[in-house]
């Protein structure tokens, strides 16, 4: 199991570091669409499509964020998309989560599906502009997700008392998302120094959050941010366990499937995109 993590996550490395290291902005924009594309069938397999309404899933979210590609969407600043997934999440993912796993099948069918082609298009889009925005602002928000959750897994496991939401996370504890965010904390506060120090190209989105809103504005961003991956990695399991899966599929050997490897950055990059663009 071990060996096939690692080869997996090897060869994903190959295929994504040229990409994101580009010069140009279409290679990360072309990959992520595929791979936001297998998200979007393994959104309607958890939520009852069917293998044919999966496919069909799937074909739509990527035939939407190729005509926003054709369209010159990507790299707009103060795009409404970003306002749109700030209130699909706040709304949906506090809906999903109040209702809990086992009533979420219970909901109607094409309400979960037009909610997972919205974020899923939506967070796409983000992808695709933060690239364009620049590389250093690309990377801040994947380590500011990845920060976030290596930070809650170790605080969880050595302060972690309280559950968060047992019944759709059991391993998740309210101190693992404080460890988190003062994670992100300091994250940003070595970032912004970074920034400072040496040009690198473009701004992280720590330090267009500080300038934007200065110290106590920067700290309130990032807990919601934070908060925000939380909701994004619940709402994925919540999906799971009503769908009786273990992982949205097992398209990536060893790590389950496209959704098992990105909830959490869903709802943040187009939220942050919104954040940057006050």
């Amino acid at each position: 199991m071990l060996k096939q993590r690692v080869i997996t996550a090897v060869v994903l490395l190959l295929v994504l570091l040229p990409a994101v290291f580009a010069p140009v902005s279409w290679p990360f924009a072309v990959l992520t669409l595929v791979m936001i594309t297998a998200a979007g069938w393994e959104w309607g397999r958890l939520n009852g499509a069917g293998a044919t309404g999966s496919l069909v899933m799937g074909a739509l979210v990527g035939g939407l964020c190729a005509a926003a590609l054709q369209l010159g969407w990507v790299g707009v600043g103060a795009s409404p998309a970003w306002w749109l997934a700030c209130g699909v999440w706040v709304l949906g993912g506090a809906l999903a989560i109040k209702v809990g796993p086992t009533a979420w099948p219970g909901l109607p069918r094409a309400a979960r599906w037009v909610l997972g082609v919205a974020m899923l298009f939506t967070a796409w889009l983000a992808l695709a502009s933060a690239k364009v925005v620049g590389l250093n602002y690309l990377l801040s928000v994947f380590c500011l997700v990845w920060v976030a959750d290596i930070s809650a897994y170790f605080g969880g496991r050595t302060f972690g008392r309280r559950k968060l939401a047992p019944t759709i996370s059991p391993g998740k504890s309210w101190e693992g998302v404080w460890s988190g965010m003062v994670g992100v904390m300091l994250l940003a506060a070595a970032w912004i120094l970074i920034d400072k120090t040496w040009p690198l190209g473009s701004a992280s989105v720590f330090t267009l959050l500080w300038q934007r809103f200065d110290v106590l504005g920067l700290m309130l961003a990032l807990v919601f941010l934070c908060a925000m991956s939380v909701l994004g990695d619940l709402v994925e399991s919540l999906v799971k366990r009503s769908a009786g899966a273990k992982d949205s599929s097992q398209l990536l050997p060893g790590h389950g499937g496209v959704l098992d490897r990105v909830d959490a950055l869903l709802p943040v990059f187009p939220i942050a995109m919104a954040l940057s663009s006050l």
